[in-house]
């Protein structure tokens, strides 16, 4: 039996699933991978099938298979993936990086309403990027901005030296940027491909180029 199972969105759209999945993969665990379709205007149902997973009625949501717990939110999943699987080491060692990533981890979480809204998360499309609201624009410079001193202090290959939490939260937004091929600078450029190139990534492009060719996404 699997260590978890992990309930997702359509992984072309789903960028909140993305983040707890690329932190599942890292900690090793054994897990399935429960697909729910979203957006579905003829399918009332949708979150009722979600609700037979969490109360929150929305994805993702991890079921922990030992002690049958069940969690809501990717940054909640990615902190219980964190402590249950240490030797992972999704969080720096150093508590001052660790500061460092859980702010910019909760920055994501909490920030960038426009990139969201202008960039929205086609994963297995390429786009043209469309003219972009100062706001965006703004947000975008932040995030690049966000990266490269993250990748200066720690020398990469991630953001704080070996894969994190941090760049799990980010991974739907280095997806983002190459679907709608936002200007990068050669240090993040070199970031975004070593993101893309994960195997979790490359699992959930496949999984994502399913869904558009199936006419699903």
């Amino acid at each position: 039996m699997a260590d978890y199972t992990l309930v997702v969105g359509t992984r072309n759209w789903s960028s909140w699933s993305l983040r707890p999945f690329l932190a599942l993969h890292a900690t090793g665990a054994s897990f399935e991978t429960v697909v729910i379709r979203l957006r579905q205007a003829d399918h009332p149902t949708t979150r009722e099938q979600i609700l037979r997973y969490s109360p929150a009625g929305k994805v993702p949501v991890l079921k922990i298979h030992d002690g049958d717990v069940v969690v809501w939110d990717s940054l909640a999943i990615c902190e219980t993936l964190a402590e249950r699987h240490p030797e992972a080491g999704l969080w720096p060692d150093d508590w001052k990086l660790r500061a460092r990533a859980r702010a910019l981890s909760a920055e994501m979480h909490s920030g960038y309403p426009d990139v969201r809204e202008q960039l929205t998360m086609e994963f297995a499309r390429r786009l043209p990027l469309p003219e972009l609201h100062e706001a965006t624009s703004r947000q975008i410079a932040r995030i690049l901005e966000a990266w490269e001193d993250a990748l200066a202090r720690s020398g990469g290959p991630f953001l704080f030296g070996r894969f994190t939490i941090a760049d799990a939260m980010f991974g739907p937004v280095v997806s983002r940027f190459v679907t709608y091929g936002v200007e990068v600078g050669p240090a993040v450029g070199a970031y975004m491909d070593r993101v893309m190139a994960l195997p979790a990534m490359r699992a959930w492009a496949k999984g994502a180029q399913e869904e558009v060719e199936s006419g699903l996404a």
